[in-house]
């Protein structure tokens, strides 16, 4: 019997999920994805990041924290709690694989659920190579943009599982309207990577350590919040743009309120940076904004989910 075999006998001796507990399952998983980046960027402004040392344990020879004179107990406690909210992320993955795999959905649906265990393990990975390199900032950097990807797919996996197997997917906008949100997505990107410029060149590195402070990117800060914020307006720009394109083809009512909804998180995702900057980068205003990162990808990934529809086809008349 093949491992693939194997595995399907013992799923099949779960109860049959309904579509409601897949769609559950799903949203959670969003959030624990989403969550785990705003828990990291607590972390990060806490000055924990190396409140476990090692990885995976996270004192030589013990998992959990252990007395030490050089590690402060709170920085033990905000880093292994980080770490333990890794093992809701790895459950609510793993939940979505075996109620899908249950359920006998689409290959489509199985591989954006195969996809979250998978990129997980890339995570823990990442993290761990973080810890191990005293919190290089492009390591962060690329922990956090990581992180933000695996929202997007998560989103997707919760839109499709929605969808009929049996149905077709048929375009609700035309083709330069799904491009125009293709653009938007790309810019998005990039915001997001200068972002993680800005955070590897500010004032919080992940730890305060004199003898072995945490190396910084050396590009002045000042330019590259400059940068960070003329993507945010060409982002902006252009969603403002989509709309009016969307209102001229009197695109359906779901695609405006995602729209809607998506424009509002990106106000206010830049109302939190101006604030964030004029204030000299308080540590409470890097989670919401972390926090605000991961809701526009979350829109975003779900206006782009919405550019398309998948129904049954219609019976034909004989």
């Amino acid at each position: 019997m093949t491992v693939g075999r194997f595995f399907l006998r013992l799923v099949d001796l779960l109860p049959m999920p309904s579509l409601r507990v897949q769609r559950i399952i799903a949203a959670a998983v969003i959030l624990t994805q989403g969550g785990i980046a705003v828990t990291g960027a607590i972390v990060r402004v806490t000055a924990s990041g190396l409140g476990c040392p090692t990885w995976p344990q996270c004192f030589p020879g013990s998992f959990t924290p252990v007395p030490h004179a050089e590690v402060a107990v709170v920085h033990q406690v905000v880093e292994f709690g980080n770490r333990m909210i890794t093992f809701l992320v790895v459950l609510t993955a793993a939940l979505a694989v075996l109620a899908v795999t249950r359920a006998r959905r689409r290959r489509e649906v199985l591989i954006y659920a195969w996809l979250m265990p998978a990129s997980t393990v890339a995570q823990a990975v990442i993290g761990g190579i973080t810890v191990l390199t005293g919190l290089l900032w492009w390591t962060v950097a690329i922990h956090l943009v990581a992180s933000m990807t695996m929202v997007w797919l998560a989103v997707l996996l919760y839109v499709k599982i929605g969808e009929p197997d049996d149905g077709v997917s048929t375009p609700v906008v035309p083709k330069p309207l799904r491009q125009l949100t293709a653009l938007t997505a790309v810019v998005l990107a990039a915001q997001l990577v200068s972002g993680t410029l800005v955070t590897g060149a500010g004032p919080h590195a992940g730890d305060k350590s004199i003898t072995q402070p945490v190396p910084r990117l050396q590009i002045e800060i000042t330019t590259l919040v400059h940068v960070h914020s003329s993507l945010l307006v060409a982002y902006l720009a252009l969603l403002v743009g989509l709309g009016f394109g969307l209102l001229a083809v009197h695109a359906p009512r779901p695609v405006l309120v995602r729209l809607g909804v998506l424009l509002v998180l990106v106000c206010a995702q830049g109302l939190v940076g101006t604030v964030q900057f004029f204030t000299g980068v308080p540590a409470a205003l890097v989670a919401v904004h972390v926090l605000g990162a991961a809701a526009c990808t979350a829109a975003t990934a779900a206006l782009w989910a919405s550019m398309r529809e998948r129904s049954k086809p219609e019976p034909v008349e004989g």
